[in-house]
């Protein structure tokens, strides 16, 4: 069992390890470098658009959104694939609604952005 850490250092390895986590999956997944590229050129419109603070914040929130999602479906598409290679019903469904819950995450960015800049 490894010693609890608190305070700053616990926040700072927690900071590492998150970090981490990022680099993996831009490293594995080619759907996290799409997401980020997305999300780069999204931020750009969000910066230079004329509109509210509320209405930027809404825009961002719609990005930081979707990389959360796909990091968690990137996560329990590991777990997963650790369990086995072979083909299981539970497993399946736990990949695909996992992979919903991306879909939603872009369907939302869709509606965010085009109702901003477009309604």
């Amino acid at each position: 069992m490894k010693p609890e850490q608190k305070g700053v250092m616990r926040i700072v390895r927690a900071t590492f390890n998150s970090l981490r986590g990022f680099k993996l999956g831009w490293q594995s997944e080619a759907a996290v470098r799409q997401d980020v590229l997305l999300c780069v050129i999204l931020a750009v419109v969000a910066v230079v658009t004329p509109v509210s603070t509320v209405e930027r914040i809404l825009m961002f929130g719609s990005l930081l959104l979707l990389l959360i999602v796909e990091f968690l479906n990137t996560s329990v598409e590991a777990a997963i694939d650790r369990i086995g290679p072979e083909r299981h019903e539970l497993s399946g469904k736990a990949k695909d609604t996992a992979s919903t819950a991306v879909f939603f995450a872009l369907a939302n960015i869709a509606v965010t952005y085009t109702l901003i800049l477009f309604a």
